[in-house]
Parts: C-alpha cells; sequence; structure tokens
C-alpha cells in the first residue's frame, strides 16, 4: 500500500493553557481532498499550520508523505528541525491563506516567479515562463502585469494559488481561502480548486464552503473543541450525520 500523504496520529497542541487540538487522528490519502468543517475555534486553521510546521505540535505525529513534520527521530525521542530544514521539506507543501498575502510592490507575474528563483534556484527566464503558464492556469492570463491593488479579490486569491504552485508542490494547503471574498468572486477560485482536484492535487481545505465540500471532497471531517467528531464520505457527513454536534452545526450553515 501507498504511503498517505498526510497521517496524523494523536496531534496536540496548546497555547498556554489552553488544549487547541486534543489528539487528532486523520489520514489523507494521495490524490484526496479533504475538507476541514466546524465552528471557529474548533482548531482547523491551528491544525492546518501544524501540517507545514507554521505551528510545532506538543504531543502525538504528523507526517507528509512518509516523513516527520518538523522533526527527526533518534531512538524513542523527537527532535525538531534547524529552520533550513523545516524550509526544505516545506518546498512541497503549497498553502494559501484567508488573506492574499502578495507582495504589494509586484505584479502578478513577479509575484509568481519570486519563490522559484529565490528558494529554488530556477532562472528567472524559465521561472517568468511557468509564472504565465499558471496564470493561464488561473484563468489570469491577461493579468500578469498588473499589480495587486489593481486587481480584485477573488484575482488576487486566484495569484496567491498560482503562486502556491510555482513550487510545484506535491500537497496544497487551503486555509479558508474564500471567506474574505465578497460572495460573487467565490465561484472563481473554487472553480479553480475544483480543476486543481480533478487533475489529481492532494488538497486539505478548511472551509465554510458545503457544497464545494459536498462535491469536490473525497473526505469530510468535522472538527469541534480541538477533536475531530465525525469524518467520512462527504454524501454521508453532510446529508445524514450520525453525531448531534454535526447535525447542529450543520442546521445552522445551510
Amino acid at each position: 500500500m501507498s504511503t498517505p500523504m498526510v497521517r496524523a496520529e494523536g496531534v496536540r497542541k496548546h497555547f498556554g493553557n489552553l488544549e487547541v487540538l486534543k489528539g487528532i487522528d486523520l489520514t489523507v490519502e494521495r490524490g484526496q481532498v479533504c475538507c476541514l468543517l466546524g465552528p471557529s475555534g474548533s482548531g482547523k486553521s491551528t491544525f492546518l499550520r501544524c501540517i507545514n510546521h507554521l505551528e510545532r505540535v506538543d504531543g502525538g505525529r504528523l507526517t507528509v508523505d512518509g516523513e516527520l513534520v518538523g522533526y527527526r527521530q533518534q531512538g524513542d525521542k523527537l527532535y525538531e528541525l534547524r529552520e533550513r530544514e523545516v524550509a526544505d521539506r516545506r518546498r512541497d507543501i503549497g498553502m494559501v491563506f484567508q488573506r492574499f498575502n502578495l507582495f504589494p510592490h509586484m505584479t502578478a507575474v513577479e509575484n509568481v516567479v519570486e519563490a522559484p528563483v529565490k528558494v529554488a534556484g530556477v532562472s528567472r527566464a524559465d521561472a517568468r515562463e511557468h509564472a504565465h503558464a499558471l496564470l493561464d492556469q488561473v484563468g489570469l492570463g491577461d493579468r500578469g502585469h498588473h499589480y495587486p491593488a489593481e486587481l480584485s479579490g477573488g484575482q488576487q486569491q486566484r495569484v496567491a494559488i498560482a503562486r502556491a504552485l510555482a513550487m510545484k508542490p506535491k500537497l496544497m494547503l487551503f486555509d479558508e481561502p474564500t471567506s474574505a471574498l465578497d460572495p460573487e468572486l467565490v465561484g472563481d477560485v473554487l472553480d479553480v480548486m475544483r480543476q486543481l482536484a480533478a487533475d489529481g492535487m492532494t488538497m486539505v481545505v478548511v472551509t465554510h464552503e458545503i457544497g464545494f465540500a459536498r462535491e469536490v471532497g473525497d473526505t469530510a471531517v468535522f472538527m469541534d473543541e480541538g477533536v475531530v467528531v465525525e469524518a467520512g464520505d462527504p454524501r454521508r457527513v453532510l446529508v445524514d450525520p450520525e453525531q448531534e454536534r454535526t447535525r447542529a452545526f450543520l442546521s445552522k450553515v445551510l
């Protein structure tokens, strides 16, 4: 059997005395789309940030493509990797945030080119060619010379997706990518994500877009108060959930 792309075993995370993740067990197979659902404060975004070691886990094990995230194991003990080693492993994981975090003084193409050139050592000519292809892929082939301030929120988010794809990741993480957008701009971003899923990209998506989770997701995971309450096929979890807490949440968002 192939190694899962993401495997969490008893993952815990504290912020001071507050336990945000209380033993998360979760597996995402290659090519799957896993949608994390739940109320604000349930630990979804924290767990997502743990996957690429933007947050350190305080307990349990978390692996991406069979490798420990942020740590190496010697005997029975885990030792945190140096920042450079963490950054090297993070190259394989693309992340798209709620806010687009584009460089305002760079055009769309320049935003996409930056990481491959500065981090991966790709030639600027090759990086620009790939950037134009990625902008075409997200429907912005005619916007490459525009600065972020000249783009709508939805367009900026699609540039952010192209920027994450520029490093040719094996895994994409999305942290509520449409929550900062006006409703009429959401569809274009979700269409790009649908195409990524159709192309076989492994994705973990924190979202409140129930329709997207039901249509595109291979697994829906409902979290509340730092635990996985329910997980399974989205067509079951979102239509006929087994847990009362899941039903109560869905009754308020559907």
